[in-house]
């Protein structure tokens, strides 16, 4: 007989909730923060710079320009590829709402494409049905850390001549076909919000091949200036010119000696993430009612968090019911995502239900289990007992 689930009255497996991700801050993280807040640069400095160039460097790329979060990534990345009133933009709809967000931003207009059932990235296939000759841009988010299958994704956007943009906020660390992601998209954005592989608080980058893509960016995160206040001291001059509409989303130096810091254990967190969804993925192959994200040949996951997939045919409860069972046992489990065009701002824009189907069938299965470097072991077999236990609980 299966053992009473805390929801009705048991016992729960941890006393203490453990949360689906957390940042971690060392001493060495504290003191490269005390020391920035101490030089002369608290904003507009050196470590901003220094940064940008070692992110850029980490994956391959040319250029990076830091910003203030992962939604102004997009915003500059949007921008710097040209989208604007009358343009379309593919995107799909299994992301966080701001990945859409930065085409509106732009007066543009989001065209969402279906999602792979297996590997739950944007399918090529159906990215293929959707262009047109306003097809300005091509957006692939590496789901879950899970790179896109960009070679298909490449092609496709040079039959329009699209900017093709990686949203891999979730990637930062994943590699596709032996290349790291951060150069193989026209632009390629990242994340440094706390839940994931390096924080700055909040954060952003974007990286390029492209020298113009990059200057175009510098000078949208900047109110669209030609020259920051950083190049005006250092050539003793006064003189600037406001030649886009930009915004304020820099990033600070203060926040940048944070990233850098995180950034030299980025290999230990990678590692350990990776340690954690392989046991995770042993323990649960073949449970019945449930099921995995694919990982097709070529692709070195990022594993920003670790999704599995309901068989609701197989339960007797649906999501929700599940998603309440395994909160009550004390394990912090989340859903990514809502689709997009479901939230109540693009119903109003007239986005119907029923778009992009794989990706609604998939988001009514989806929950997200904790993963974060500073999980112990003893942490991750709760969460297996856990899931184990509810599994049981409503298995038919």
């Amino acid at each position: 007989m299966p053992e009473r689930l805390a929801l009705y009255g048991g016992t729960p497996v941890r006393a203490t909730p453990l949360p689906y991700g957390h940042h971690t801050i060392t001493d060495a993280d504290v003191a490269a923060v005390v020391q920035a807040l101490r030089d002369d640069w608290i904003t507009g400095g050196p470590r901003v710079a220094e940064f940008e160039r070692s992110v850029a460097a980490r994956v391959g790329a040319a250029h990076g320009v830091a910003v203030s979060s992962g939604t102004a990534a997009l915003h500059l990345a949007a921008f710097a590829a040209g989208l604007g009133p009358g343009d379309e933009a593919i995107v799909p709809p299994l992301t966080f709402a701001a990945t859409a967000n930065a085409v509106l931003y732009l007066g543009a207009t989001p065209v969402f494409a279906d999602v792979r059932p297996d590997t739950l990235t944007l399918d090529p296939e159906r990215v293929a049905e959707k262009l047109t000759r306003r097809t300005r841009a091509i957006v692939g988010v590496d789901f879950a850390g899970l790179p896109c299958d960009w070679d298909r994704l490449h092609a496709l956007a040079q039959q329009t001549g699209a900017r093709l943009i990686d949203d891999a906020a979730h990637a930062l660390g994943a590699t596709y076909r032996g290349r790291p992601l951060g150069a193989l998209a026209d632009l390629t954005t990242l994340s440094f919000h706390p839940v994931k592989h390096v924080t700055t608080g909040e954060g952003g980058l974007v990286t390029t091949d492209d020298a113009g893509l990059a200057e175009r960016a510098r000078r949208f995160r900047n109110h669209g200036i030609t020259m920051d206040a950083s190049e005006r001291f250092s050539r003793g001059e006064w003189h600037y010119e406001m030649v886009d509409l930009g915004f304020n989303y820099r990033l600070t130096d203060v926040q940048c000696a944070l990233g850098l810091s995180q950034l030299g254990r980025l290999d230990d967190a990678l590692a350990r993430r990776r340690a954690i969804a392989a046991r995770y993925r042993a323990a649960l192959a073949g449970v019945p009612g449930l099921a995995l994200q694919a990982l097709p040949e070529g692709s070195e996951h990022a594993w920003h968090i670790f999704p599995i997939l309901l068989d609701l045919d197989r339960l007797a409860g649906d999501r929700r019911a599940i998603f309440a069972a395994l909160r009550a046992e004390g394990i912090g489990v989340n859903v990514h995502y809502i689709p997009v065009y479901w939230h109540p701002y693009y119903q109003r824009l007239g986005y119907a239900k029923g778009l992009c189907p794989v990706a609604e069938a998939v988001y009514e299965r989806l929950i997200t289990l904790p993963l974060f470097p500073a999980m112990t072991d003893a942490d991750v077999e709760d969460v297996l007992t856990a899931v184990r236990k509810v599994i049981d609980h409503f298995g038919r």
